[in-house]
């Protein structure tokens, strides 16, 4: 047998020795790269992840960026003219994705700081503007006042024809800028300007009518049971609603057609019912106006709308003031109803018609015939007080009330003192009776009887007449309507 050499053995020792180190290297090797591919995929998929990420962030950045621009040009703009006109709407966000999250809380709360920062500056500007219009129409208002008072005197000096048609056109003409004047100055919070005596509510509403352009087509029926009367501090405020009132019901209808004045007593207070055939109002009108005639918030000049409407609005601020009530609603002829309520308690008394005859031009309470001339007694709920016969000639009036001393102005007493009759003890449930000075000028006719400067029938009766073509000819002018003779207008 052959022997294999001993170095053949060291080599093939040395062979298998490093083929098994270099399949040991081999395995490791394996191992090694199947480490790294696994690593290489995680590293790429981390990577696109990543990617994934900042493409999201961008497109959320992108977004954001969007809401922002979408809040300047469109939000705010919306935000600012819903703050003037409420029925404006206020586009949301421009991403729905946003809704709920700290993105949408951001941007809502500019819109209430941006909102809180417009509301307090157009309260101030308009306090503002308020103010200044309050100064100047109280300024005008007292410069029209005597004017009016210059053209009373003018009518009474001047005997000439048409120098008094000529004045009565000039008086129309200055009570319609003073009606204007004077419901601007309310809304503005200013006092009405204007203190009379306690006045009947048929001569009140009688005296509001003639205020206004259209006034024959106005027509009043007295429903009143006793000779009710305003206190004198209401007496111009509820004037001035009841004008205002009937001028948007004259507005508002046909030139033809009428507007009815109702007064009606109730058991704790009187009320002026107007009714008109016009348009009408819609819902969404009768509610503005009854929140211009309810509501306790400030009003704002930009509220009254373009050209201004102060007529409600005026009326609202006077309803707040002195406790009357005003209410709107669909008239059962098709058009407005406008209801001015006026309680007993404070703002109604009753006067005692022997010493104070009720004005030939109010119209005379619709009585049962036959019935007596004394009044009914009025329910308990209307305010009681004393009922003071006529003041006899040479007597000193009662004393009003501490709160009313203002209201009116006093009539110098007579030269010669007498003492002061009784009163009379209050009569339960009727309405309280304020003793009335006669006028001036009587009681020094009753003084001074030489002086007396009487008129013949014919002169009076040409005076008269000059007066009634003055006051049409006035009036058409306002109307652009030819006057109508004095016959005419006697009839109508």
């Amino acid at each position: 047998m052959t022997s294999i050499p001993q170095a053949l053995l060291w080599c093939l020792s040395a062979g298998t020795v490093a083929a098994v180190v270099l399949a040991a290297l081999l395995v490791r090797v394996r191992k090694e790269r199947a480490g790294l591919r696994a690593r290489l995929t995680a590293a790429e998929e981390h990577s696109s992840a990543t990617l994934h990420s900042n493409t999201e962030l961008s497109a959320r950045l992108r977004a954001t960026e969007a809401e922002v621009r979408h809040l300047a040009e469109a939000r705010l703009p919306d935000l600012t003219l819903a703050l003037a006109h409420p029925h404006v709407p206020v586009r949301g966000l421009l991403d729905q994705r946003f809704g709920g999250s700290e993105t949408d809380e951001a941007l809502d709360a500019v819109l209430a700081q941006v909102s809180e920062a417009i509301t307090k500056e157009r309260t101030r500007v308009d306090a503002a503007a308020q103010s200044t219009l309050r100064g100047a129409t109280t300024t005008i208002q007292a410069l029209l006042y005597q004017v009016q008072t210059s053209l009373q005197a003018m009518q009474h000096k001047y005997d000439d024809p048409q120098i008094a048609q000529d004045l009565l056109d000039a008086d129309f003409l200055n009570e319609q800028a003073l009606r204007r004047v004077q419901a601007t100055g309310v809304v503005c919070g200013a006092w009405p300007g204007l203190t009379r005596e306690d006045s009947y509510l048929a001569e009140l509403v009688v005296g509001a009518t003639s205020r206004l352009r259209g006034y024959e087509r106005v027509q009043v029926s007295n429903q009143l049971r006793d000779p009710v009367a305003v206190v004198a501090r209401a007496v111009e405020p509820i004037a001035i609603t009841v004008t205002e009132l009937l001028a948007n019901a004259l507005h508002h209808s046909h030139r033809e057609l009428p507007v009815t004045v109702t007064l009606q007593q109730g058991n704790r207070g009187a009320s002026v019912i107007i009714d008109d055939y016009g348009v009408g109002m819609h819902d969404d009108e009768l509610k503005h106006a009854m929140e211009l005639l309810a509501s306790n918030d400030g009003l704002l000049l930009t509220q009254l709308g373009d050209p201004p409407r102060s007529g409600f609005a005026a009326a609202g601020q006077l309803v707040r003031q002195y406790g009357f009530g005003v209410h709107v609603e669909p008239s059962p002829y098709g058009g407005v109803r406008a209801v001015v309520y006026i309680p007993g308690d404070p703002l109604l008394t009753v006067l005692d018609e022997d010493a104070r005859p009720i004005s030939v031009m109010a119209p005379m309470p619709h009585r049962a015939p036959g019935g007596p001339r004394d009044r009914a007694a009025v329910p308990s709920a209307m305010p009681t007080g004393a009922s003071a016969p006529a003041t006899p000639a040479g007597a000193v009036p009662t004393p009003r009330p501490a709160a009313e001393a203002h209201a009116a102005p006093v009539q110098p007493a007579p030269a010669t003192p007498v003492a002061e009759p009784a009163q009379q003890q209050p009569v339960e449930g009727e309405l309280p009776r304020r003793r009335r000075r006669r006028p001036q000028a009587e009681q020094q006719t009753e003084s001074h009887p030489d002086t007396l400067n009487l008129r013949s029938p014919e002169e009076t009766g040409s005076r008269w007449a000059a007066l009634q073509r003055g006051t049409e000819s006035g009036r058409a002018a306002a109307h652009f309507e030819p006057p109508r003779s004095p016959e005419g207008n006697a009839q109508s």
